[in-house]
């Protein structure tokens, strides 16, 4: 499977190396960013640059996070394109979707697009896309932004955390839908019940079980039902964002058969941490739905490995040290998002080599899976024409997560001091080494993929 012959701009040869077909020995050509050769090892390609993968090296395709929040302009203290996707590429991320809150303005109008565009454009490592948002009253915008290229639009179905984006009810969720099926966009749902919230116990406290009962399973399922219904209607493309309850899998699937055009992803923190486990305080493991109960956990496990759940995303979410109220360790007060954006493949590694589940699966929910919630077609594969987005991965080689060594802005994660398994080496961008020096990321738009 090639193309011309001559040398080509970079040459990869390994043993392991996860094309479409499964790991393989195999030797890459890439020309001007792109993959034009796969061959057997053997073959002899003859690159500008060869390089050689160590035995303990596997080449994977760089990973798709469409779930990330970079805040900037207007929160940039909290994160911004340079630091987040510096910290994408340590860890093997090499497209990310921003989320179009908690970014002042929000990503709701052109405008509001345009301002993420200019502050981005010399500064991303990593390829760049963009959510829109549907908020009350936005309606009109939503063509416009999908014909400046946004990827879907994203909503909630209770207060977002931030005054500048406010929720939409069931029936509005219902009117962007039809809106959205009109030029066939995609809905992407924050599913938990504003009213099921309302009625749950206050949070307030340190104690984690007392901010878990605050945010019960039964918003979420109720959230979701409501998405189903509704997607099911009007026929409009639907996802379900950071799923945490495992309860709500069966009438996923239920509906997923019966035709409903619906995707479901779900998080590394809910697949690796437990609530059980959760320290009094520890505000850094807080987010909104919650990391529930290890039996939860592994319904979700379950329910990725049968189909129910479509991929793996970080749901980057992160905010300054103050806002995680660490002084006084309130889950009612603290900011909610975790910060796991250069951890993802490591960390559902390290929990899915323990139920033998291989990494050509693993890749495929956190790089194809993703590409193809986002329709980039020329994404998270490593294949005849796709870009040559990769890294080099040691899936044996562990190490013990530093918070102070990790790239994003704000030094604080649940998982610092957790030993991990697999270590990204280098990651590339169109064939060429991603530096953290020189930004070489492109804004992505729709369609222009």
């Amino acid at each position: 499977m090639s193309e011309a012959i001559g040398a080509y701009d970079l040459v990869i040869r390994g043993q392991r190396i996860l094309t479409t077909a499964g790991l393989a020995a195999r030797e890459v050509g890439i020309r001007d960013g792109v993959i034009v050769a796969i061959e057997p090892l053997g073959n002899g390609l003859t690159g500008n640059e060869v390089i050689e993968l160590a035995d303990d090296e596997t080449l994977i395709p760089g990973l798709v996070d469409t779930h990330v929040h970079v805040n900037e302009p207007g929160r940039t203290e909290w994160e911004g394109f340079a630091s987040a996707t510096r910290a994408a590429a340590a860890g093997g991320v090499t497209t990310i979707i921003d989320m179009p809150l908690n970014s002042i303005p929000p990503t709701t109008t052109v405008d509001g697009l345009e301002q993420k565009r200019v502050v981005a454009k010399d500064q991303a490592f990593v390829d760049v896309g963009f959510w829109g948002g549907a908020i009350p009253g936005n309606k009109g915008d939503l063509r416009p932004l999908h014909d400046e290229g946004v990827f879907g639009f994203k909503c909630f179905l209770l207060h977002s955390g931030v005054d500048e984006f406010p929720h939409l009810d069931a029936d509005e969720m219902e009117e962007d839908m039809k809106e959205l099926k009109s030029f066939d966009s995609l809905m992407i749902v924050h599913a938990e019940d504003s009213h099921a919230i309302d009625r749950a116990p206050h949070p307030g406290g340190d104690h984690y079980e007392t901010f878990l009962a605050s945010r019960p399973r039964g918003a979420e399922n109720k959230a979701i039902a409501e998405v189903i219904e509704r997607a099911r209607w009007t026929g409009a493309r639907a996802h379900i964002l950071h799923l945490s309850s495992s309860d709500a899998l069966p009438m996923i699937a239920s509906a997923k058969r019966d035709g409903v055009n619906l995707t479901v992803e779900t998080c590394p923190h809910y697949l690796t941490l437990m609530a059980e486990e959760i320290p009094d305080g520890a505000t850094a493991y807080k987010c909104c739905p919650p990391i529930r109960e290890a039996s939860n956990r592994e319904l979700l496990w379950k329910g990725l490995q049968d189909g129910t759940i479509d991929c793996i995303v970080s749901d980057h979410s992160p905010s300054t040290l103050d806002l995680k109220d660490l002084e006084n360790g309130d889950f009612a007060v603290a900011w909610g998002g975790v910060s796991s954006l250069q951890l993802g493949l490591s960390l559902i590694w390290t929990e899915a080599r323990h139920r033998g589940i291989p990494l050509e699966q693993v890749v495929s929910w956190m790089a194809e899976k993703p590409a193809a919630l986002a329709r980039l077609h020329n994404k998270g594969q490593l294949a005849l024409g796709y870009d040559a987005d990769f890294s080099i991965f040691a899936p044996d080689e562990a190490f013990v997560v530093d918070v102070t060594k990790l790239k994003h802005k704000n030094p604080i994660t649940p998982y610092d001091g957790r030993p991990l398994a697999g270590v990204v080496r280098k990651t590339y961008l169109r064939g060429t080494p991603i530096d953290g020096q020189n930004p070489g990321g492109k804004l992505l738009r729709r369609g222009n993929v």
